[in-house]
């Protein structure tokens, strides 16, 4: 089978927006940087979100349906790409090039505030549009944006749906039904996950604590991130792919972490790959108690006690949601062409011992440059998506 190659990222999350700021600040080691306390979606109650700095407010040259907050984050990424974009496109029909993108959010936000103005008022406002929420707005926006006439979807699966638009992307690829692909994921901050989440109890007001023993749970987070996926060769490749579902629970993991195990051996296989091959593990690491529990039994199997280097970046960058999976993949494919840092697990240092021992990358970690690179993204309904990414 032909590969399926990431030619090119961009990316916009809390540590910031570019490959550069982003690739920066995972390189810190004096302190972590991107989530930071506020109230802006939780009025009376500071917590710590991954919220992107700068200004994404939609244009209003865009139609109605398209403007939301989700749609600028992409637009910002998406102009991360475009040269590289136009360079590979060209000569490509419009109807070989597709937009597969993960997300959970949409345009939620807006809706928020439309209903906000019609308790106020008692009527919507003028400038909103249903079609904002509805998930498929960004792979129109996107497909739109750079005259793709090929396939073009949404998938919202929560928190693995960025993961599985990359395998999704790999498979239209072999299969043959496009030449290019823009795959990726975006998710907004809005109030009403913040509520939710909340509501399950899940939320950390402080800066998440990924693997410790005094975990309490998840920082939400926002951002885009979006690869340029073709056949034709570049230095890092999308290698293998893992899906699995637990169908244990609505919302928690199977406890054994039996699902997750399936779809990182899955990876594994497809790759071609042995686990002692996989330098580093981009940890789903929501900072959950049940989930890090699930997670770090499901890897202490796969790969033994002394597997790749492993972290959770959810203290930087906040759980993006549907955006997740492509945001942390963004971080492999930025490490995986670097000189030998890894992503850091920022947290307090103490150990649960109810957690299968990991090796944590620590803060200024420098060391081999990795090859192999493999990323969890773990979703509600015990939906589990790996991806796995490979140096030439």
């Amino acid at each position: 089978m032909s590969a399926a190659y990431l030619h090119q990222l961009g990316i916009v999350c809390a540590l910031g927006s570019g490959r550069e700021a982003v690739h920066a600040a995972l390189q810190r080691a004096d302190a972590a940087g991107g989530v930071a306390p506020t109230t802006r979606y939780s009025p009376g109650r500071e917590l710590h979100l991954g919220v992107a700095p700068g200004d994404w407010t939609p244009q209003p040259a865009w139609p109605l349906p398209l403007r939301s907050r989700n749609n600028a984050l992409l637009a910002g990424a998406l102009a991360q790409l475009r040269p590289a974009f136009d360079v590979l496109a060209a000569g490509v029909d419009p109807a070989r090039i597709g937009v597969v993108l993960g997300s959970s959010t949409s345009g939620i936000a807006e809706g928020e505030a439309a209903i906000a103005t019609l308790e106020h008022t008692g009527a919507m406002p003028p400038g909103y549009h249903y079609g904002q929420q509805d998930l498929y707005s960004g792979a129109r926006f996107v497909a739109g944006e750079v005259g793709a006439a090929g396939p073009a979807l949404t998938i919202s699966t929560a928190c693995s749906s960025g993961a599985k638009a990359l395998a999704s992307a790999a498979r239209w690829l072999r299969a043959g039904i496009c030449d290019l692909v823009i795959a990726g994921g975006a998710d907004s901050l809005c109030a009403f996950t913040v509520a939710g989440f909340s509501a399950l109890e899940s939320v950390s007001a402080a800066r998440c604590n990924p693997l410790s023993a005094n975990r309490c749970g998840i920082n939400i987070g926002e951002g885009a991130a979006l690869f340029l996926l073709s056949r034709q060769p570049a230095a890092v490749r999308l290698s293998g792919w893992g899906e699995s579902s637990d169908a244990h629970h609505i919302s928690a993991p199977e406890p054994r972490g039996r699902g997750a195990e399936a779809a990182m051996r899955q990876a594994l296989a497809r790759a071609g790959l042995s686990p002692k091959d996989i330098d580093y593990l981009n940890l789903h690491g929501t900072a959950t108690p049940l989930n890090d529990l699930a997670e770090s039994l499901a890897v202490h199997r796969v790969f033994g006690a002394q597997g790749p280097w492993c972290s959770s970046t959810k203290p930087l960058s906040g759980h993006a949601l549907g955006a997740a999976g492509a945001i942390e993949a963004g971080f492999c494919w930025l490490a995986l062409q670097g000189d030998g840092w890894l992503p850091p697990h920022w947290w307090d240092g103490v150990a649960d011992p109810a957690l299968a021992p990991l090796r944590l990358v620590a803060p200024g970690h420098r060391g081999t440059r990795p090859r192999h690179a493999l990323s969890n993204s773990f979703a509600f309904g015990g939906n589990n998506a790996v991806v796995l990414m490979s140096t030439q």
